[in-house]
């Protein structure tokens, strides 16, 4: 009886506080219930999450393309719940013969997966077979793990890179990037419990926030770039390039680590036969490496907070054909400045930016794994994009493999905004509706567009990119054009302060933001997130003219709650533009009047959507007789 009055003071609170209330599945409901999450946008007064503490010891053998390790992981148990067996998540199993896919592979792309040597529990040695293993396995514990208690796992591992570099794997013969490179303990969350999921190529990450200190040991020759701080320069390089090293650390300039004949000298790193490279970060959700005896090392830095002075190292690793990445470093000062300035306006949270050169077009906390594309301005735009995701969904864990338009959606934004002050508005637009918009409008099989709250475990091909990229960061631009860029920003950061270093699930973005603009936008997300709409407008009937006024009607066909300029023409040959947000749409979302109050006769009167490319056009120009 307690709980059932508690649940309807809940849904009383909830209508008050917001007229529409928005579809909320049972075990999200139950998480509000439980006060681990709150309607006010923040985490509730129950909210936990768990926690790791990584000491990792890492080797790769270039010759065998085998990656082997050992690590300690110091795991809390902070939630209410007795644990009975831990999950362990190992991404890299992917290329295992038998795991899930999205989509065939090649051979090359195949590999025998994890093989665990060792693993011990308090240091109790567990017979633990991954063969069987697909990207996550569970293993039974001995001793439950109680509430608020710790637990000491230890794990030797080893497993082949693939030959086929995607994410990771091998890029060439002499270079590598290493990442999922170890077991983890999967997400146990405060509304599914165990992160079971697993991982198919398609969905991207879900991680906790934990704590590293690990070794990459490698042959001599190799440099080796990680996530975090590299703490032992002078024990892995040679005087003269770790002092060019620490020098770019503080230095506005591109400094040329190494350059193409000093790497073919074997010279830069110190020459015993393996080197040990140590690096560290703290409250991250995954760390990971790259290596290479050929590639080119440039490295600046950039502040990033003007309040405290701070600066982060900026630097790149590319082959000598690598001509998308000679700018890396300038371009990539510029975006860590603007993206810590500009929007979202947080200052970038990472002491290092790494631009490496591969094949994936992939995020990664502090690194970004790219592709060399021979067009400049799009590989700028494509590291934008990766650097964005610093912070959707880095400096918020985002649950990706459920949600993921709550960080590409974001990223896509980003890109679009910083490429407004690189390139101009008339280009940027023209950017992002070729290549966020349109593909998804003119999409022939519109059955698999689902909304957008869909999990995105639930859709695939154009269903999965348009939910995750064009039209979750359509809702985000539309947002901003209703609210204005002063409160969008202050509900923003509203959110951003709420979860960052937390796991945020989309009701507490709708929440936040509620709070933040001190407005009940719940029709607008529902609008958005929660129905099956598409962006289409059509001007209505002809108007008619009384004493100088002509009566508009706007239907919206499609339903999504979208901005729109009218493009009036006059008989003199004179142009007006008027702007109109989506609040237009808050009172009836199929139909918008308006007057048009004008001296002189009206030629034409058309709608411009902008970026909301409209899929029939042709509906969208009235000629007034």
């Amino acid at each position: 009886m307690k709980k059932y009055v508690m649940l309807l003071l809940l849904t009383v609170t909830m209508g008050r506080l917001f007229a529409q209330e928005l579809y909320m599945p049972r075990n999200i409901k139950m998480a509000y219930q439980k006060g681990t999450r709150a309607m006010d946008g923040k985490p509730g007064k129950n909210y936990w999450q768990n926690h790791g503490k990584y000491n990792m010891q890492l080797t790769v053998d270039p010759t065998t393309k085998i990656v082997s390790g050992t690590e300690t992981i110091d795991y809390s148990n902070n939630s209410s719940d007795t644990l009975k067996t831990i999950s362990i998540r190992f991404v890299n199993n992917l290329h295992k013969p038998t795991s899930p896919r999205g989509s065939s592979v090649s051979e090359d792309f195949l590999s025998a997966g994890l093989t665990i040597t060792a693993f011990k529990v308090n240091g109790e040695v567990y017979n633990v077979n991954a063969k069987n293993w697909g990207t996550v396995g569970d293993v039974r514990l001995k001793t439950p793990l109680l509430p608020k208690q710790k637990i000491l796992l230890n794990i030797d591992w080893n497993y082949p890179l693939s030959k086929e570099s995607g994410r990771e794997g091998q890029i060439d013969a002499t270079s590598l990037y290493v990442a999922y490179s170890y077991p983890r303990v999967s997400v146990y969350d405060d509304y599914n419990g165990w992160d079971r999921l697993p991982h198919t190529d398609r969905q991207e990450f879900y991680n906790d926030f934990n704590d590293y200190v690990y070794s990459v040991k490698a042959p001599k020759n190799y440099v080796v770039y990680g996530t975090g701080d590299l703490l032992n320069p002078d024990e892995v390089l040679q005087p003269e390039f770790a002092s060019r090293l620490k020098k770019s650390y503080t230095s506005n300039e591109v400094i040329h680590v190494a350059t193409e004949q000093e790497m073919k000298t074997g010279k830069v790193t110190l020459q015993n036969d393996w080197n040990t490279w140590k690096f560290s970060a703290n409250n991250i959700v995954d760390v990971c490496f790259a290596l290479s005896s050929t590639y080119i090392w440039d490295a600046g830095s950039v502040i990033v907070d003007q309040k405290t002075g701070r600066r982060v190292s900026t630097q790149a690793a590319y082959d000598v054909k690598g001509t998308d990445f000679v700018n890396s470093v300038k371009n990539n000062n510029y975006a860590l400045a603007w993206f810590s300035n500009n929007w979202p306006g947080v200052p970038y949270p990472f002491t290092k930016m790494t631009a490496f050169q591969g094949f994936a077009d992939m995020e990664y906390p502090g690194m970004v794994n790219d592709s060399q594309t021979g067009d400049a301005r799009f590989a700028q735009l494509v590291q934008d994009h990766e650097i964005a995701h610093t912070y959707f969904p880095f400096y918020m864990g985002i649950n990706e493999t459920r949600y993921a338009f709550m960080d590409e959606g974001w990223a896509t934004t980003l890109e679009y905004l910083i490429g407004i002050a690189e390139y101009g508005k008339a280009e940027a637009d023209k950017f992002y509706k070729s290549f966020r918009v349109n593909n998804y409008i003119r999409d022939r099989s519109t059955e698999e567009d689902q909304p957008i709250i869909t999990l995105s475990t639930q859709v695939s091909g154009a269903g999965y990119g348009n939910n995750s990229y064009g039209k979750a960061s359509l809702s985000y631009l539309a947002l901003k054009d209703l609210l204005g860029d002063a409160v969008f920003k202050k509900a923003l950061h509203h959110y951003m302060d709420n979860w960052n270093g937390k796991h945020p699930i989309p009701w507490d973005y709708f929440n936040s933001m509620n709070a933040g603009s001190g407005q009940n936008l719940n029709w607008f997300f529902n609008n958005w997130f929660f129905s099956n709409h598409y962006l289409d407008l059509k001007i209505g009937q002809v108007p008619s003219k009384v004493a100088g006024t002509y009566a508009l009607q706007i239907e919206n066909i499609g339903g999504f709650a979208i901005p729109f300029d009218l493009l009036i023409t006059y008989q003199d040959g004179k142009t007006e533009t008027r702007h109109f947000t989506p609040s237009v749409w808050k009172a009836n979302q199929k139909l918008f009047s308006t007057k048009l109050t004008s001296k002189t006769k009206i030629r034409s009167i058309a709608i411009d959507n902008g970026l909301f490319v409209d899929a029939t056009p042709a509906d969208n120009v009235l000629m007034v007789k």
